[in-house]
């Protein structure tokens, strides 16, 4: 199995290092592993591509490559001719910080994964449920089994799989759980502030409030202890309403 590693937290990122180690362990994948990460931290960039200037890439080592660009901008290059070899499976992570409910629309881990899945190969984002104390460990080695077991099952095409790991001891996680998305609840908060021009300028950000309290969900099931597994879909059509279509009807032109 020829695997291709990413993030959105960038080359140094030490959960990106963390799995490239946990998978280098697993013997069907050993020696196959390719690493294509953004330069620098691009934490939020959902699914940009950088289409106003051209893109470098630097070698870091063997299989080993930085792009000067978004998440998506290395996958996207991977897949399309970058890489000698069409990898068989997509990793995104770890990252620092959770990517539950809502926060998947912005994350560039989860984007990472939906591009590889776009291009027809199945993939993992995988997130440790906290901003600090990182310990990424039990995250790697429970997605180094997760790839044995794909290696040995297979896994569909353009499937992608969003993983989060609660930031606590391996022998305290319970298990893991396959999960639906669930609700975060933030603070819309904007702070404006005057530089020293005397012109405004603007922070976006927002207080964790929660989530909804809801079962089968990935944050219940990350706060009760467990693995979330949350099986997504890159088609965002709402079935629902086009088969039960209450949409006004009328003609035009």
């Amino acid at each position: 199995m020829i695997i291709l590693l990413s993030n959105d937290d960038g080359k140094q990122s030490e959960g990106l290092t963390a799995l490239e180690e946990s998978l280098r362990k697993v013997g069907d994948i050993r020696g196959e592993i390719y690493t294509v990460a953004p330069d620098r931290a691009q934490s939020s960039m959902s699914h940009a591509l950088t289409l106003h200037r051209p893109l470098r890439v630097h070698e870091l080592g063997a299989r080993r490559l930085a792009v000067d660009g978004t998440p998506v901008d290395c996958v996207k290059l991977s897949l399309t001719g970058l890489l000698p070899v069409k990898p068989d499976l997509v990793i995104s992570g770890i990252n620092k910080g959770p990517n539950l409910g809502d926060d998947i629309i912005y994350s560039g881990t989860v984007s990472d994964a939906i591009e590889g899945a776009l291009l027809g190969i199945p993939a993992i984002a995988v997130s440790l449920v906290t901003f600090k104390d990182f310990d990424f460990r039990a995250a790697a080695e429970f997605t180094a089994t997760l790839v044995e077991r794909i290696a040995e099952r297979g896994i569909p095409p353009k499937t992608l799989l969003n993983v989060n790991v609660p930031a606590i001891p391996k022998n305290e996680i319970k298990g893991w759980r396959a999960t639906r998305m669930g609700k975060r609840h933030y603070s819309e908060t904007i702070v404006e502030r005057v530089d020293p021009r005397g012109g405004k300028y603007y922070w976006i950000g927002g207080d964790d409030l929660g989530f909804a309290d809801e079962d089968g969900t990935d944050c219940k099931t990350v706060h009760e202890g467990y693995i979330s597994v949350t099986p997504l879909q890159v088609d965002l059509t709402d079935y629902k309403l086009l088969q039960n279509s209450t949409l006004p009807e009328f003609p035009w032109p």
